[in-house]
């Protein structure tokens, strides 16, 4: 139990469900361009905007995990 920091979650719950809309937003963003760079190879910058999405979509995992770590027992 060295690690748990309920007070940090709690803290950052709200933060995370905004994060978590984003990574909706981000999901949808990362399909469309998966789709656009399948279709046209050529163009590089659909799959620089599928790998941003794809940080979108990983924005509520980093943002808990930042806010559990700030927070001290």
């Amino acid at each position: 139990m060295g690690d748990c920091r309920p007070l940090g979650f709690l803290l950052g719950l709200p933060f995370a469900l905004v994060a978590l809309v984003l990574s909706l937003v981000g999901a949808v963003i990362w399909v469309i361009g998966t789709v656009l760079s399948c279709l046209c190879p050529c163009c590089i910058c659909f799959a620089g905007l599928a790998n941003m999405a794809m940080g979108i979509v990983k924005l509520p995992v980093k943002l808990l995990r930042w806010f559990i770590e700030k927070i001290p027992c």
